[in-house]
């Protein structure tokens, strides 16, 4: 006789009282419910299992004594073994688990040749974590009926839940196989089994094993070529080898009025992977408009909307994922990082809190609130904040994960900018070294910022020295090497740099970062038509947004420099219409306009919009200052000279400035001082960063303030 999965009168009279245990259980102080008929008590059963006298306690002890199926006690076992089973789901008790399974066993007791109730016996293991019991049902079951495909996968679903829960390593690995060969045999055995086939291919993927990972997606598009769940995945597997074409092709394949909100979001992913985000946003917006309630969707329409340059859009479009769903702690952070670009810094700080609240041990959420304490110049509460990040992932032997290696790498160079932002100079040297110890792109990325430290402190020797050691380290480091020649041409080693920097073109688009370096390099060096090819030659090879507004920067500070003005801010204006919030050529083009004294008004807008950006960056409070200081607004030009003086206070023009603004305002020892102090910093300077015109200039200014002052001294003492 078949068992009936439906539970007889008296096991529906007896789940009526369930809730009541369950709610007599959650009280503190009740005593536990009395043994429901052919149990023990809870404490019993907590602590010895029952076991018949023709029962086991495994399956792997003696076997029992053949007899005939008791089909009526089996059921009745089974029937209590689903009462537990769902007493155990209300109260999380483990002894109800204990009880469920021991009425289990009894239930294959009577009955054992019951593949229903051996394989409802395994699922009570997975679902109690005895992984290893699970596993020897299961195998069991197919060692009766090797086809018993029901079993199988059964078991590939163990094996599955196991690889879940290990880490890496050999144990997972092994497990992994398992799963992949009792796919393998359910596949078959079972050919046209969509699900199976599509689960084989995400087991080779998982292995690594991309040919039969494809083969497998493949013939699941072949049994069932409109089937949303195999074009798709088929698709992530192609964008995941970098075949985006291929991967946009089987997406395209599906007619577009049988594209389901989860197809246009993959083709959204597959736009975005090509960078082609306008595509993107408009299959994503096709599966946001197919599926209101496709969240998934939705973040992907936002963040492309972010890779498009329109982050207002994108906000709005976190903003209703959050009150559709509000412990999305990533899209708060997403709103407040695009909170932060536009320098609305108290509200990045209020919706990190949120999300703060939300995954309390997150290391993102800090990182990011950080990044914000920074930017406000709240250094110190960065400083901390980045300090407790590294104190939670320190392992005392020092031993990392590749994903622990670059949380570390993340917050010593954010840790090692904040103290280069307090002229802490040794504390950052100290905290760019031990990104170094890290090795690989770390180490990379902390020598260029130990180089950049060096020469924010014109301590010019050691910046030359360190970058010599970068490139004996890492001697198949591009980007280094050319650091290298770049600080070789500015110590006197002009053509040597520039030769070891040419022998880098090989003649491919990768020539473009080799052109940029040139030109920079030349530009430095006064060669302005040697500059100009060369940053004309990187333009050429610049086909991302984002390389193209570089070039076109590095070309306008070339034309600057040559004081060609009028090309000059066309390049910069060329940048700022691609990416409006390019605080650097926003503060570069005002500067321009300001220290020429022309369009002040203008100047002064373009200055302060780069300050909402930034507002601790020394260079652009000078050139805020500045324009000022033009407009003869003497009170704003001081306060903004001040501060830029205490961010850049070995910078000679700052300097310069303040001494303008003392002698202007009658302050004329002041003024003298300032230009000391100008002058005391050119000298340190290297000589490809000091214009000598401005040099002069400042000379001259102090040579003329030091006579007036002499003469203030004598015409007062002459009085006296």
């Amino acid at each position: 006789m078949k068992i009936s999965t439906k539970i007889p009168l008296f096991a529906l009279l007896l789940t009526s009282s369930i809730w009541t245990l369950a709610q007599q259980n959650s009280q503190p102080g009740v005593m536990n419910p009395p043994p429901l008929p052919g149990t023990d008590s809870p404490q019993n059963s907590a602590a010895a299992p029952v076991v018949t006298s023709t029962q086991s306690a495994t399956k792997s002890d003696a076997e029992p004594q053949k007899r005939k199926a008791d089909r009526a006690q089996s059921y009745y076992h089974y029937s209590l073994a689903h009462i537990y089973e769902e007493i155990m789901a209300i109260t999380g008790r483990t002894d109800y688990a204990s009880k469920a399974i021991d009425e289990y066993r009894q239930a294959v007791e009577n009955d054992p040749n019951s593949e229903y109730l051996n394989a409802g016996l395994a699922e009570l293991y997975l679902k109690t974590g005895r992984i290893r019991d699970a596993v020897t049902e299961a195998q069991d079951l197919i060692k009766q009926n090797p086809g018993n495909l029901d079993a199988r996968r059964l078991l590939g679903r163990i094996y599955l839940r196991s690889l879940g829960d290990m880490r890496a390593g050999a144990q997972s690995e092994n497990m992994l196989q398992l799963a992949i060969e009792q796919y393998q045999e359910i596949i078959k055995r079972d050919p046209k089994s969509l699900e199976d086939h599509l689960l084989l291919g995400r087991l080779y993927r998982l292995n690594n094993d991309t040919v039969n990972s494809e083969k497998e997606f493949l013939t699941a598009v072949q049994l069932q070529p409109d089937s949303e769940e195999a074009v798709s995945t088929l698709s992530y597997l192609y964008n995941e080898e970098g075949d985006y074409n291929r991967a946009l092709n089987i997406l395209l394949s599906i007619p577009e009025n049988s594209r389901s909100s989860k197809l246009y979001a993959a083709l959204g992913y597959t736009y975005e992977q090509k960078k082609d985000y306008k595509s993107a946003i408009q299959a994503y917006s096709k599966a946001v408009n197919a599926d209101h309630d496709n969240l998934d969707a939705m973040r992907g329409l936002a963040q492309n909307l972010l890779n498009d340059n329109q982050p207002d859009a994108a906000l709005d479009q976190y903003k209703q994922i959050t009150e559709a769903d509000p412990q999305d702690a990533q899209s708060y952070m997403r709103m407040a990082e695009v909170y932060r670009r536009d320098g609305k810094f108290d509200q990045a700080l209020a919706v990190l809190k949120k999300a703060q609240a939300i995954v309390e041990d997150s290391f993102e959420v800090p990182y990011s609130i950080a990044v914000v304490y920074e930017n406000v110049g709240r250094y110190d509460e960065a400083a901390q904040t980045l300090q407790d990040l590294l104190k939670r992932t320190e392992k005392a032997d020092g031993t990392y994960s590749v994903s622990e290696r670059n949380n570390r790498s993340i917050f010593l160079e954010r840790l090692g900018s904040v103290y280069r932002d307090q002229s802490k100079t040794q504390l950052a040297v100290e905290t760019f070294r031990k990104m170094v110890a890290l090795g690989d792109d770390s180490a990379s990325r902390g020598y260029q910022q130990l180089i950049e430290t060096y020469r924010d402190s014109k301590q010019w020797p050691q910046a030359t020295a360190v970058a010599g050691e970068a490139v004996k380290k890492l001697p198949d480091d591009r980007g280094l090497k050319l650091i290298y020649a770049g600080q070789l041409a500015d110590t006197g080693q002009a053509e040597a740099a520039i030769s070891s920097v040419k022998a880098m073109l090989k003649g491919t688009p990768e020539d473009r970062e080799i052109w940029t370096a040139l030109a920079q390099m030349y530009s430095r060096l006064r060669r302005w038509k040697d500059a100009q090819e060369a940053i004309g030659k990187a333009e050429q090879l610049s086909t991302k947004p984002e390389d193209k507004d570089y070039t076109s920067f590095i070309a306008g500070s070339i034309y600057e420099r040559q004081k060609r003005y009028d090309q000059a801010e066309e390049a910069f204006r060329k940048v700022i219409n691609g990416d409006p919030r390019n605080a650097v050529a926003l503060n570069y083009l005002g500067y321009m306009l300001a220290d020429r004294g022309t369009r002040l008004e203008e100047a002064l807008g373009y200055i302060r919009r780069a300050i909402t950006f930034d507002p601790q960056n020394g260079a652009y409070l000078d050139s805020l200052g500045w324009v000022y200081f033009k407009m003869g607004n003497y009170e704003l030009a001081e306060e903004n000279l001040r501060k830029a003086s205490e961010r850049l206070n070995n910078d000679p023009t700052v300097h310069d400035h303040l001494a303008d603004l003392f002698q202007k305002t009658g302050r004329l020892k002041q003024a003298v001082a300032h230009w000391e102090r100008a002058v005391t910093e050119w000298n340190k300077t290297i000589p490809a960063e000091i214009d000598s015109a401005d040099l002069a200039k400042v000379q001259k200014k102090l040579e003329s303030a030091k006579i007036r002052l002499a003469q203030q001294k004598e015409s007062k003492e002459s009085k006296e």
